[in-house]
């Protein structure tokens, strides 16, 4: 009975990362499919350059809140079933969340690229690496003003200050995959800053 109620934990897990944020407002505040308009990306990125700074930023805390929640309420809900097992439980409850944002059911499994339900996540798991990470964010989208860039930065240094800082087997091996696949997510914004396109913030074309 508790492994049925494990993996009932888990799956709720994916399907909350899985809600498409950015996707249901475009149809709510403009009637409009949002992978059809800008990079066509459902994140919160996508949303602040076609639906606005507000409906961006409430995708953007809505995103970063489906991972808190994964890591922090979900555990809650299913007793230990072997100490080893629940010490891995609100990692494991994570990277199913960002899974499922990035890879959502709702719309034929392909979401967002992650970051921002990435950051609820670690936020509650190793907030003092995260903020590292978040500085490296802010201070390279004000020095190069590329989201990707950013993003991907980012990405690479959680891990390098999990791994600094000594932090339980369980976080550093998913700020690992995670890293690994925020970077592949960015893999066509590469090419596009190779090729001089990516936009930068505050521009829309």
């Amino acid at each position: 009975m508790a492994w049925i109620l494990f993996a009932l934990v888990c799956l709720s897990a994916y399907l909350l990362g899985a809600i498409p944020t950015a996707y249901l407002f475009g149809k709510a505040k403009k009637g409009i499919d949002i992978r059809e308009h800008g990079s066509g990306n459902v994140g919160a990125t996508n949303a602040f350059r076609v639906l606005g700074k507000l409906p961006g930023i409430l995708v953007l805390v809505i995103d970063v809140a489906k991972g808190a929640v994964a890591v922090t309420l979900l555990p809650q809900l299913i007793k230990p079933i072997t100490p080893l097992a629940y010490s891995w439980l609100p990692a494991l409850l994570g990277i199913l969340a960002i899974a499922g944002h990035i890879w959502t059911p709702f719309l034929r499994f392909k979401g967002g690229k992650g970051v921002a339900t990435s950051l609820g996540v670690f936020l509650f798991l190793d907030p003092v690496s995260t903020l590292i990470a978040l500085g490296v964010w802010i201070a390279s989208l004000l020095l190069f003003r590329y989201v990707s860039v950013s993003s991907i930065l980012a990405a690479i240094t959680l891990p390098i200050a999990i791994v600094s800082f000594l932090r339980p087997f369980p976080i550093v091996l998913i700020s690992s995959i995670d890293c690994i696949i925020i970077c592949y997510m960015h893999k066509s914004n590469l090419r596009k800053l190779l090729l001089g396109t990516e936009k930068k913030i505050g521009k829309t074309s």
